[in-house]
C-alpha cells in the first residue's frame, strides 16, 4: 500500500444518499480522479436525475442503474403473482412459509377478472372448502406427528410445538390454493427492476399487472429516473399469445411419463470441467488442454477429479470450472415442490401452466391421520373448478389449483447449481417433495458423470425411493 494512496474501504450509506445519488457517483469514477466521497458532496437530487436522463436513459448505459438498490415489501399478494415477482434471476427474495405457518381461512385472493361474473361463486367456493380441508386435517396430521415425535427431556413446550409444526404444516400445505395470499421481501438493482416492471406490467392476470403499477409508483419516490420508462413490451405479450396458440394442441391430460427426465447433458462434460480447470492455471489454448485430458487414464482423471474437488469442506463452493456442462431435466412434480425450486434462479426455468390436469400426489401422514376422503374431496372440488373456469380463461383458473397437483418444468442447470441444489435440497430438513427431486437429480447426474458427482456431499444412505415410500401414498 502506498503512503500517497492509502487503501480506503467505506460504505456510501442510503441513510445519507439516495439510491439514484450513489448509482452517479459509482458510474462518475471511471471518469473522475475524485474520491467517491468527494464525487457525491458535488451531487445533488437534481444533478443525479440530469446524469440518469442522459447517460442511461438517452445513451443506454444500463449498467449504471444496477449500483441503485431497493428493498421492497409485498404484501397480501397472491402466490400465482409471486412466482412473476420471483421470477428475476438477480434479486434477493424472502417469503412468507407455507412449512412453519398457518395460513389464515379467509387469506385468498378474489381476482377482478372473476368478481361480478357467474364465475365467482365457484371461485370463491372452490377457495374456501380447499382451505376448510386445510384447516379440518390440521389437528388429525398434528396428533399422529406428536406420537411418532414426542417431547425431549429439557425441550421448551414452545419449542416442540414449533418442531412439531414444520412436520404436520408440511402435509397440510398440500391443500393451499395458489389463490393463497403471501407477503414476499425483495431486494434488487434498479436496472433489474425495470425489467421486473415491465415483465408484470406484461403479464396476463390484472393483479399482477396491478402490482407491477404499484411497484413502479413506490420505486420512482426513491430512482424516479430509473425506472420511469418501465412500460409493458408488446414483445412479451405477443409472443406469448402466438405461442400459446401454436402449443395448444400439444397438451397432455395425464401425467404420463417418468417423475424426472433427462432430456440434455454433454457426454464430455468431464473432460470439458476437467480441462476448465486447468486451463485457469496455464498458457495453453483450451484445444491443447482438452486433447491432455483426453489421454488421461481413468485413474489419472480421478487423481485430477480428486485435485479439483477433494478438499471441498461442508460449506464450501465449488470452482466455477464446473459450470462449463449442463444438464437439462423434463421435472413432474407437484406445485409445493415447484415452489422451492422456483427459488434456484441460477438455473434456467421454464414452468408450464399451473393446470389441474396432471394429477396430484397425497401425503402417507394425511392417510395415517384419516384424512384421505376429505383430501380427495377437496382436490376433486379444486379440480372441477378448474375445468369450469379454464373453459373461460385459463389464467384466472390457475388460482384454485393447490399445492398438491403436478405441474411439469424444464430446469436446465451446471454441474456448479447442481451441487449446489441437489445438496441444499436432499438435507433431512428439507421438504420431503424436493428432497425426493434433489436425491433423482443428483443420482442421474451420477450416472452420466461418475467421476465428478461423486463429489456430491449428500447426505449418507439417503434415496429417493426411501423418501417417496416413506411420505407419499400416491405422486
Amino acid at each position: 500500500m502506498s503512503e500517497r494512496f492509502p487503501r480506503q474501504v467505506y460504505l456510501l450509506s442510503p441513510k445519507e444518499l439516495s439510491p439514484e445519488t450513489i448509482a452517479v457517483t459509482f458510474a462518475k469514477t471511471s471518469r473522475s480522479p475524485l474520491s467517491f466521497r468527494a464525487i457525491a458532496a458535488e451531487l445533488t437530487e437534481e444533478k443525479s436525475a440530469e446524469f440518469h436522463e442522459r447517460w442511461v436513459v438517452g445513451y443506454g448505459h444500463a449498467s449504471v442503474a444496477e449500483h441503485a438498490v431497493l428493498h421492497l415489501a409485498f404484501e397480501n399478494v397472491s402466490r400465482l403473482a409471486v412466482e412473476c415477482i420471483e421470477s428475476n434471476r438477480l434479486a434477493s427474495y424472502t417469503e412468507k412459509s407455507t412449512r412453519y405457518q398457518k395460513w389464515d381461512a379467509e387469506g385468498f385472493h378474489v381476482p377482478e377478472e372473476v368478481r361480478g361474473t357467474p364465475h365467482e361463486r365457484r371461485f370463491r367456493q372452490a377457495c374456501e372448502r380447499l382451505f376448510r380441508a386445510y384447516q379440518d386435517t390440521m389437528e388429525p396430521v398434528r396428533r399422529v406427528v406428536q406420537e411418532r415425535h414426542p417431547r425431549r427431556e429439557g425441550e421448551s413446550g414452545q419449542r416442540w410445538e414449533a418442531r412439531l409444526r414444520s412436520k404436520y404444516v408440511d402435509a397440510c400445505r398440500f391443500l393451499l390454493p395458489a389463490a393463497a395470499l403471501a407477503n414476499v421481501g425483495m431486494t434488487v438493482n434498479a436496472r433489474s427492476l425495470e425489467h421486473a416492471i415491465s415483465k408484470m406490467l406484461s403479464h396476463p392476470l390484472q393483479e399482477v399487472r396491478q402490482i407491477g403499477e404499484a411497484v413502479k409508483a413506490v420505486a420512482r419516490e426513491e430512482v424516479p429516473t430509473l425506472v420511469k420508462y418501465a412500460d409493458p413490451q408488446p414483445y412479451l405479450m405477443d409472443t406469448n399469445t402466438d405461442l400459446i396458440r401454436r402449443a395448444a394442441a400439444l397438451s397432455a391430460d395425464s401425467a404420463e411419463g417418468e417423475m424426472i427426465r433427462m432430456v440434455a447433458f454433454d457426454p464430455a462434460g468431464e473432460e470439458r470441467i476437467l480441462a476448465a480447470a486447468l486451463y485457469e492455471h496455464g498458457t495453453a489454448t483450451m484445444e491443447k488442454v482438452a486433447d491432455f485430458v483426453r489421454g488421461l487414464d481413468g485413474e489419472a482423471r480421478r487423481e485430477l477429479a480428486g485435485a479439483l474437488l477433494g478438499r471441498l469442506g461442508r460449506h464450501d463452493v465449488p470452482l466455477r470450472a464446473l459450470e462449463h456442462t449442463t444438464y437439462t431435466f423434463d421435472v413432474l412434480m407437484d406445485q409445493g415442490a415447484y415452489f422451492e425450486v422456483k427459488r434456484h434462479r441460477m438455473m434456467t426455468q421454464t414452468p408450464q401452466p399451473l393446470t389441474a390436469r396432471l394429477g396430484y400426489a397425497l401425503p402417507r401422514i394425511i392417510v395415517e391421520a384419516g384424512c384421505e376422503h376429505a383430501y380427495r374431496e377437496a382436490m376433486q372440488t379444486a379440480a372441477e373448478a378448474y375445468e369450469a373456469l379454464a373453459a373461460w380463461n385459463p389464467e384466472v383458473a390457475s388460482y384454485v389449483v393447490p399445492n398438491g397437483f403436478n405441474r411439469r418444468a424444464l430446469f436446465t442447470m451446471n454441474l456448479r447449481e447442481a451441487f449446489h441444489f441437489c445438496e441444499l435440497r436432499s438435507a433431512p430438513n428439507a421438504h420431503f417433495s424436493v428432497r425426493r427431486l434433489a436425491l433423482r437429480m443428483a443420482e442421474m447426474i451420477r450416472e452420466v458423470h461418475p467421476t465428478l458427482a461423486a463429489y456430491m456431499r449428500l447426505p449418507e444412505g439417503a434415496d429417493w425411493r426411501a423418501v417417496e415410500a416413506e411420505h407419499f401414498s400416491q405422486v
